[in-house]
């Protein structure tokens, strides 16, 4: 099995999709702390893991991207799809690594070395894309032989993986971090020190999944080789009329497909981990790509990568886009295990209540929207955890993963106290806070207010007395940020409003270098 590797590939296209410079430093975060970051950031003592402030202490330059799985799967498409001009049956493992069988071209370009810089040129050349190649019997050795640049000879692959710590198992996507910690509390420090022990004590001790990671160790494949061959009537082909070429209307198609396909798979107790995409354009262009997953693919799965490889062919953008839409759409099964892990929620309410009738029904409805207004039309909030009103929901895309970010129930210095205001602007609007002298408000060093508030005008409506009042909190959390510097703090006020039989309360929010410096973040209910 032949392995190229795009060393950190969601900073690589974050960077590619913003337009930075490959020489300046940057990172991308999920739940608020590093998840990958740039070599230049390395340097400057950026470690994965690591939270915001203390990277950005460390390197205040240091450019900061949010995780996203669609942008990194759309752009690494311009690297599988390099790697497949010169190698045939490329798979995507995940978006930053590709594998590709090596026997064939390897003949083909004259020798595995050959191959291996003619594929390296290739890439960079194509795609714009630093990469590393490995070789080695079975995904996982292969992976860890691309991490280090090297091919491993034919039959070697247990004594290369020997000397390795155990911290290799825990590769992306694979969630052995318990199985790591507990194989080092033993005095496991090696693959090779684990693969010494039997599979039968494996099993006693650390289960099916244990097994697993004892076979990688070992220097074996992933899957046992006498894997099962999909009947060739698992494929589900669809005609587009009319032909796709938008990546909404796709993604729509995507997930009734998905869903067709699932139900085949799962009649005959199968489950898909290896996925072919396939689809044929109105004037004969064949394209097609495979996708690998380490877990038996869900529906939802399922149209993810149907839509992340449309994302690709249709928003290319390097003069190899289909010159017309797609008319033919088919899924395969290219590899499949045994589906009885997979298992629905048994009750109709609790943890299995998103399972109901009533659930399904509304998540038809909103892919129905979606597919007519576009992905970004249907979102749900996700509460992320944060210290300001906008920052503690994010918006997802109906479909994607709704998973609250890592630490969001964690204390939060500064953030504003409950209850939090009902409705948060994007773009808050000017207000005037005035004291009874009638001068406006300001803030002093010790991050008092000049004077009490007495009215607050907020646009074209006229002043408004103030009520009662709470505050002012200072907020310094993100003083690294440019468009945040200064200091700042929050005021919240209850107004008197002669249109309104209630009370108005208000967030305002005062700005050292704003202008105007007094604004309303947000409106309580």
């Amino acid at each position: 099995m032949l392995v190229l590797w795009c060393p950190d590939w969601p900073v690589a296209a974050a960077a590619a999709e913003a337009g930075l410079s490959v020489a300046e430093p940057a990172a991308v975060l999920a739940a608020n702390r590093i998840v990958a970051c740039s070599a230049v950031a390395r340097a400057a003592g950026i470690r994965r893991g690591m939270r915001r402030r203390e990277a950005q202490s460390r390197c205040p330059e240091l450019a900061v991207f949010a995780a996203d799985a669609d942008r990194d799967a759309r752009l690494f498409d311009t690297v599988a799809a390099a790697v497949e001009e010169l190698v045939v049956g490329v798979e995507v493992v995940r978006p930053g690594v590709v594998a590709v069988p090596v026997a064939g071209a390897s003949r083909y370009f004259g020798g595995e070395h050959r191959l291996l810089e003619r594929l390296v040129d290739h890439v960079s050349v194509q795609a714009g894309a630093e990469c590393q190649v490995g070789v080695s019997e079975g995904l996982f050795a292969a992976t860890l032989a691309a991490h280090r640049a090297r091919p491993v000879p034919a039959g070697t692959a247990a004594e290369f993986l020997a000397p390795l710590g155990v911290q290799e198992l825990d590769q992306p996507g694979s969630d052995r971090g318990e199985l790591v910690d507990l194989l080092r509390r033993l005095g496991i420090r090696t693959l090779g020190a684990f693969a010494q022990l039997t599979e039968r004590d494996v099993l006693a001790r650390f289960g099916a999944d244990g097994v697993l990671a004892h076979r990688l160790a070992s220097g074996r494949d992933e899957r046992p080789p006498g894997r099962r061959r999909p009947a060739p009537d698992l494929a589900v082909t669809e005609t587009c009329d009319p032909p796709l070429d938008r990546v909404d209307a796709a993604a729509f198609l995507a997930r009734t497909l998905a869903s067709r396909f699932h139900e085949g798979l799962a009649t005959r107790g199968l489950a898909c981990t290896r996925l072919g995409v396939h689809a044929t354009t109105e004037h004969g262009e064949e394209l097609g790509r495979s996708w690998r997953c380490a877990e038996p693919l869900t529906p939802d799965g399922i149209a993810d990568r149907v839509r992340w490889q449309f994302e690709g062919w249709l928003t290319r953008g390097r003069g190899r886009t289909p010159t017309s839409g797609v008319s033919v759409l088919r899924l395969e099964p290219e590899e499949t295990v045994e589906g009885s892990a997979l298992q629905l929620g048994l009750w109709a309410g609790g943890s299995g209540a998103e399972h109901t009738p009533e659930a399904d029904r509304a998540a038809r409805a909103l892919v129905h929207v979606q597919g007519l207004i576009g992905p970004e039309g249907v979102c749900t909030a996700v509460f992320d955890g944060g210290r300001g009103p906008a920052e503690q929901v994010r918006l997802v895309p109906w479909g994607d993963r709704r998973t609250p970010a890592e630490g969001h129930a964690a204390p939060w210095p500064q953030q504003l106290p409950s209850p939090s205001p009902a409705t948060v602007f994007d773009e808050p609007p000017p207000a005037v806070v005035a004291g009874e002298d009638g001068q406006q408000l300001d803030v002093t060093d010790r991050h008092r207010l000049t004077a009490w508030p007495w009215t607050v005008e907020l646009g074209d409506g006229g002043p408004c007395r103030v009520r009662n009042w709470a505050g002012p909190w200072p907020v310094t959390a993100r003083w690294w940020v440019p468009g945040d510097r200064g200091r700042c703090v929050r005021l919240q006020v209850v107004l008197e409003s002669g249109r309104q039989p209630q009370p108005v309360a208000v967030l305002l929010r005062w700005q050292e270098q704003g202008n105007p410096k007094w604004t309303v973040e947000g409106v309580y209910d």
